[in-house]
Order: C-alpha cells, then structure tokens, then sequence
C-alpha cells in the first residue's frame, strides 16, 4: 500500500500507502524445488488489477474532491458479461477488484444504517481502501442497491467465475480504519477492539495497542491541506473521539500522529509486545521445507492471538463466498508465523487459493515464501524498479540478468508488474511520458519467468493518470477521490466495452497487451528452462548493447529466442549468437532453423546452426520485440 499521496505539495510521500490456473493451479508445496513446481504448473496466470469504483464510471467531470453524484462512481453491476468476457480475451487469468471491503467513505448512508465517516480519518472523499470499516460487508458505493451490497457482489463473483476468471479481493492484515465496526458480523464473530482491555497498553488478545489515559489528537495539517479541500462539513472539524488513543497503522505511537502517518488507520497487535516478544510459538527449524498441510497440523491445538483467529475467519468468510485468492496489504509488517498459520488454513479450504503478498524487503522474501506459505510476492525492489530506470533512459539492461540469477531458486513466486495502484502510470511524465516505452519491458517482464503476471487497468491503454481529483496526486490514478479514467471511459463506450471511442494508439497499444499476454498464457516455453545470452553477446556480437535485452526459453515443446529494443531512436542490426552449451540443450543439429515472431507473426529470420553454435541475424526497430519460436 504505498501510495503516494499528494496532500498538498508533498505531503504525498505519503503515508497511505495505507497503507492458481485454468489448468489446475499446483497445490503448492514449498518443499519441492523449483523445476517440479514448473512441472505442475502448465500455464502462466496473469492478474488483471481493476480499481473496482473507477472501471465502469463514465462520467468525465472529474471535479477536484468532487462528490459521489457530481464526479460519479462505478458500480459491480458495470462488470456485465461483455466486459468481463472482453477482460478475459485480454490474456488475463485472474481478475482483482480492489476496494471491494466496505472502507471509509464521505458519503451519506445513514439511511441505509451505515455511521458516517469523519473526514478528520478519512482520505479523500472516497476514502483509502486500505482502512476498511467492516470486513464482513462491501463498499457501499460499488452497490445499486445499498441494502443488497453483498448480494451484488456475489453476483459479480459468479459472473466472473462465469467468463472463466478467478476473483482475487485485498485483505489488510496490518491495520484496520480507525473506526471499525461492521453491521454484519456472522454469528460467533465481534468486532476489532470489542473486547479488548484498553487499560493496557498491550496484551496478546487485545485487538489494538492503546496509549491508557490519553485521547486521539487528530493531526495537524501542513502546507495547506485541510480535509475535502477546505469544504465546510459538519465532522470536518479536527475532532475525532477516540479515548483512549490507539496506535497508528504504520507504527506511530503517538496519541497525535503526524499526517503523514498513516493516521486514518491503527495497527493491529498479532501477539507482539512493544519490546519485540512474541507471545506465540514459533515454527520450529526446518518447517520451511513442510508444505501447508504440515502447517496447518502444527498450529492445530494451539492458542493463538486475538487477532490472529479474527483475520483466518473472515479470509474463510470469502473463500466460502468463492472468492479464489487474496493480495495481502503490507504484509511484511505482520509476523511470518501468522501467516503460516492463516495460509495454511485458506490452502485447506482452497488448495488452488491465490495468495499474492506485498513484502518489500528482499532479506524476507524467502522467509515469507517458504514459512508464511505466500505463493506470489511482488518483483518490486529488484525487476521494477530496474526495468523503470532502463524505461527512463538511465539504466542499463545488464542490470536483468542478475536479478533473475539472484531470485531464480524463488523466480515462480515472484509476480511481475509495470503498473499498480501505488506505483506512477508508465505514460506520466515522471514515470517514462509515453505507453509505447513500456513495450519491450512489458515483454520481458512477462516473458523472463514462471511467475504470474500483472497488469493495471487502463495500463493496456497507455493511461497517464493526469486527473487531479483532490487527495490522490497527478501520475498515479488515484484510490481516495470519486472519477473517472479517461482512456478507460473511451473504451467502455457507454458500456459497450468495445473501445468504440478509444484512439487508434490505444486500440493498438491495447493490441500488443492482448497478443502478448495471450500468447505467454499458452506458452509451455514459458513454463520451462531459461537461459541468459545477454553476456554471452556482449562479448561476442558486434554493435550488441545495453540498450537490449535477449534470452532463451524452452520446453520439450517450444524453442524461444526473446529479445527486446528498450532504445526509443535506434534501429540496431546484429548476428545474435547462442553459446554451445544452449545449443546442446536446445538440442539443435547442425543446420538452419526458421525463426518467427510470436507476437505479429510478420518477422521472420534463420537460426544457423554450425559446429555446435548458432547465429541468427537480428534488425530491431526501436522499442520493437521479437518473441522468435525455433520451428
């Protein structure tokens, strides 16, 4: 949850970041290495993340904190039958409709006996859909008919499940919004913070920590910022009642939290003292290789924190609903025992459950994988923020392959991705300024390993994310305001979902997505061997650079050479080789070899093979990539 917040200037930096497969998704099992993981897995998956409120709203108002009726607001109904069966022609696998939890919104519902939210806690008008108010509900605002919200969404998860998609949804284990409290708690279920002890500032059931004898302190408001925008509103009035003060999402203990912190939400205590101990068992050693049926026996008969039980029940409220996988806000501020044990009570409900997690730290990655029971963590310190730098002009795609090198004992697992809710749109001018720079990136990150990838509604359109809607800042679309996403509303077309509005560039951006996802989701190759060349040619092929990127992968099956041009200018021309030992395991005989770009089918060249080496001639247009099959 990261996302950065434009508060004002800066306050952005902000503190919000408030923060498995058509064929038969691996009941995964983290003792097996890496290439019998591949064996089960016979496809790549691909991830559509969709910003639930902002895909089907057409109206192009888009006022600076305007309201749910003056900017509009997407509906779950808008996903019809057309548009998800469109989303899933695109190459997509699996669909996340993010903000669906009933989170706090500047909206009145108390007619429909929903409390009001205080802009003093809330960002945005339409509120940060990582401080979520019930868990047992969904965003009123996605509803038709409020009183019927869940219904609707149920609906949506059929009509997905339908149009052959799996449905992911968020869960935030770290923190929950300040105000909790859900109307629909299933029976044997309360509340966070209902029966905790608040004259203590810790205890292993308690759902929160508190400050005893001390009352919140909303904020105080700098360079500018005041809630709404400076809207006169009855709550806006830097009050909010909270005795005694609980401590804040991202760690702030503080009665008074900064407003960067993230103040609209308070963390959740997991059985973790304020001095660091853990007040629950711990895995023992060697538990990493255990799978998940393992897991599950070990936390069987053993008391557990609060807090712990609250998150596994409403993880299994969804899944009996048939929601398929969840994607975990923040998730290495929790401890890696919880997830051990939360996972592994999903994978006995769900084997085939998508468990996709936010963990920042390369240190832990492992750790999370192997003893938390994550199936997907994100590429983002490592491939992302590398392949930004190469898309900005300043980095070097030598830089790649050791990324892949170094994560290749955990490469399925680490889901790839250019865009997201909390990252710049890669059209922004602070990002790369044009979509069409983010094609060969996109290749290789689709392309370079086993694991899923993902993709950012509108990012198929080259969407800039320019709108400035009031909290959320211009290059990244924003989670906390009411609007809409141009490129998106030209290709709904009145819901249509047909692009009929839609430019011709981004008609043919929308193209490359569909040929290349497409094309990664049948691919066995893809599924297979990997190999890097990219050394291998600088040191042998003439007018090779660092301004493109080649590797091989394989199958028993499929042969495939890929390379990509990250140049915007250059047209370069060279004789890509393949060293001996590729060749070997390629097992190509001496001879020529018809190669055939899988993505437009119109570049073809030869593979020559001679002496146990191999040559193919290669002429790369800029920003141009090949995915050649070897017939």
């Amino acid at each position: 949850m990261k996302n950065s917040k434009r508060i004002t200037a800066l306050l952005i930096v902000l503190s919000f970041f408030a923060c498995k497969n058509e064929t038969k998704k691996l009941d995964i099992d983290h003792s097996r290495n890496e290439s019998e993981i591949k064996e089960s897995m016979k496809k790549k998956e691909v991830v559509y993340q969709v910003f639930t409120r902002l895909f089907g709203n057409t109206n192009t108002t888009n006022k600076p904190w305007g309201t749910l009726e003056e900017n509009g607001v997407g509906k779950f109904n808008d996903f019809t039958d057309k548009a998800l069966n469109e989303i899933k022609d695109l190459g997509v696998t699996h669909i996340w409709y993010t903000g669906v939890p009933h989170h706090d919104v500047i909206t009145d519902y108390t007619a429909f006996g929903i409390s009001n939210d205080d802009p003093d806690i809330v960002k945005g008008r339409a509120g940060s859909p990582y401080a979520v108010k019930d868990y047992y509900n969904v965003n009123p605002d996605l509803a038709v008919n409020v009183d019927n919200r869940l219904e609707e969404f149920e609906a949506l998860i059929e009509r997905s499940h339908k149009a052959g998609l799996k449905v992911i949804i968020d869960i935030v284990p770290n923190h929950v919004a300040r105000n909790y409290q859900s109307l629909t708690n299933p029976e044997g279920t309360t509340d966070f913070g209902a029966e905790d002890d608040t004259t203590k500032t810790y205890d292993v059931n308690n759902n929160f920590y508190y400050n005893p004898g001390e009352a919140f302190k909303v904020p105080e408001w700098k360079n500018g910022y005041q809630p709404l925008g400076g809207e006169q509103h009855p709550l806006a009035d830097s009050k909010f009642e909270e005795v005694p003060a609980k401590w804040t999402g991202n760690g702030s203990r503080a009665s008074q939290p900064d407003m960067n912190d993230w103040y609209e939400t308070v963390k959740v205590n997991y059985g973790i003292s304020p001095e660091g101990r853990k007040d629950f068992d711990e895995l023992p050693d060697g538990f990493d290789t255990e799978d998940y049926k393992k897991h599950f026996e070990f936390w069987k008969g053993k008391t557990v924190p609060s807090s712990w039980i609250k998150f596994k029940d409403i993880a299994l409220y969804w899944t009996a609903k048939g929601v398929d996988g969840f994607r975990y806000d923040m998730a290495e501020m929790v401890p890696v025992e919880f997830w051990s044990y939360m996972n592994s009570h999903i994978k006995m409900e769900n084997p085939d459950a998508f468990l996709l997690a936010e963990v920042y730290n390369p240190s832990l990655y492992r750790d999370y994988i192997k003893r938390g029971k994550m199936d997907y963590l994100y590429d983002k310190v490592q491939l992302y923020d590398t392949l930004k730098h190469v898309m900005q002009g300043h980095g070097s795609t030598d830089n790649i392959p050791p990324i892949l090198k170094d994560l290749s004992d955990i490469e399925h697992h680490m889901l790839h991705f250019l865009e997201n809710h909390d990252e710049q749109r890669i059209a922004s001018p602070d990002f790369a300024g044009s979509a069409a720079k983010g094609k060969p990136a996109m290749v290789v990150s689709a392309t370079s390993s086993t694991a899923p990838t993902m993709i950012y509604f509108g990012q198929e359109f080259g969407e800039p994310g320019a709108e400035d809607l009031g909290f959320g800042d211009p290059t990244r679309t924003s989670i906390f305001d009411y609007g809409s996403v141009p490129s998106v509303v030209r290709w709904v077309n009145n819901k249509q979902f047909d692009g009929g509005q839609s430019t011709t560039e981004e008609l043919e951006l929308r193209d490359f997505y569909k040929r290349l996802l497409t094309f990664t989701i049948n691919s066995s190759a893809l599924m297979g061997e990997y190999q890097d060349i990219q050394h291998y040619n600088h040191q042998n092929t003439e007018w090779y650079n660092d301004k493109v990127l080649s590797f091989v992968r394989w199958s028993d099956d499929e042969k495939l050479i890929i390379i990509s041009n990250f140049n915007a200018d250059n047209t370069y021309g060279f004789e890509l080789q393949l060293p001996e030992d590729l060749v070997q395991k390629l097992k190509l005989q001496d001879g020529e070899y018809e190669v055939k770009d899988q993505l437009y089918k119109t570049y073809t060249s030869t593979l020559k093979v001679e002496n146990g080496k191999a040559q193919v001639r290669i002429d790369i247009k800029p920003l141009e990539s090949f995915i050649l099959k070897i017939k």
